[in-house]
């Protein structure tokens, strides 16, 4: 009888991950251990930094621009853990920008230049017009002072003006205290909600939100799945069983999401939420796979080759691996 690999993989507790972690969906042929760390940033840096798993969820945009660069450590799947729009996390100082181009020229601050939901953010501001050349980027942590982690993330091929925030505020502090305009990255500062002066660059997000993935079919691809690439080299076909069991593990959360008799969630509206998001994306709104989400990732292409984060672009197919194509789904 052959033994079963013995694989760590770490990732946050998310409700698409959650049945992998009680057990209830166990991939062919792998005993996986569940790692539930709950700061993303703590799971890159430990994976990239230290290979410390066999699998983990990553960074799409660290991926990408350490694949381009040559540093074939990891191989992915189009497994998505993390997604989110993130024109709502843009806030600002009413003070001084009180619309998009009010940014040429200012202070913004960001968790990690290089974190993807950053590239996005420039990516949607730059399609708005904004010379991104204009800005001085001020990095640090949203809530404390000092740094967002300990990254070993790849650095812009092009000068950039990004300064370390050496104060000892956090960002979100900064913000409110005006020495810097806006914020961008994964977080909202807290002085958005305790500020009258600060706000979120588009109050109404969500209609925002929306219209961009009705006008563009890309809703942001935060993290991906990543393994290390000795890890398949000597088990390749981990990468069919897992992907299998991510989407049965997503499957599950999508059908106990969706059944409403007794709220699973904490969420008054649920089901008029869930109406919506069916009218706006179909029956899936998280979609596993590369077809599926050919438009978002070439999205993040785009936008990492024009923030001079790649020095070329790549096809969305060549980062991938695809064993069996475009559906691996085994019935």
């Amino acid at each position: 009888m052959t033994s079963r690999v013995q694989l760590n993989f770490a990732c946050g507790l998310y409700d698409r991950m959650q049945a992998l972690q009680t057990g209830e969906v166990q991939p062919a042929g792998i005993d996986l251990n569940f790692i539930d760390i709950h700061h993303p940033r703590d799971v890159f840096d430990r994976m990239v930094g230290k290979l410390e798993f066999d699998l983990s969820e990553l960074s799409a945009s660290e991926y990408i621009t350490r694949y381009v660069a040559g540093e074939k450590t990891f191989v992915a799947l189009p497994v998505f853990p993390s997604r989110a729009f993130r024109h709502g996390y843009i806030a600002v100082n009413e003070w001084t920008v009180k619309r998009p181009s009010d940014l040429e020229g200012k202070r913004i601050g960001v968790q990690l230049y290089t974190m993807t939901a950053a590239v996005y953010q420039r990516g949607l501001l730059q399609q708005l017009g904004l010379d991104l050349s204009t800005i001085t980027w001020v990095e640090g942590a949203m809530e404390k002072p000092g740094a967002h982690g300990s990254p070993s993330a790849l650095s812009p091929l092009k000068p950039v003006n990004i300064q370390r925030n050496r104060t000892a505020k956090s960002l979100s502090q900064m913000l409110e205290d005006g020495e810097i305009d806006a914020t961008i990255g994964a977080d909202l500062p807290p002085c958005v909600h305790s500020a009258a002066h600060v706000r979120r660059l588009f109050p109404d997000f969500k209609s925002v939100e929306q219209q961009y993935y009705r006008d563009t079919g890309v809703f942001p691809i935060m993290h991906l799945i990543a393994i290390r690439r000795d890890v398949y080299e000597k088990h390749p076909f981990i990468a069919t069983s897992l992907y299998n069991a991510f989407c049965d593990a997503k499957d599950l959360a999508l059908k106990r999401m969706k059944f409403t008799d007794a709220l699973r969630y904490m969420l008054p509206w649920l089901p008029a939420e869930l109406d919506e998001i069916e009218h706006v994306f179909g029956e899936d709104p998280w979609p596993y796979g590369v077809e599926p989400n050919r438009k978002t990732l070439e999205a993040l292409i785009k936008f990492l080759h024009d923030q001079s984060m790649i020095e070329h672009s790549v096809t969305v197919d060549e980062l991938f691996l695809q064993p069996r194509g475009i559906n691996w789904k085994i019935s």
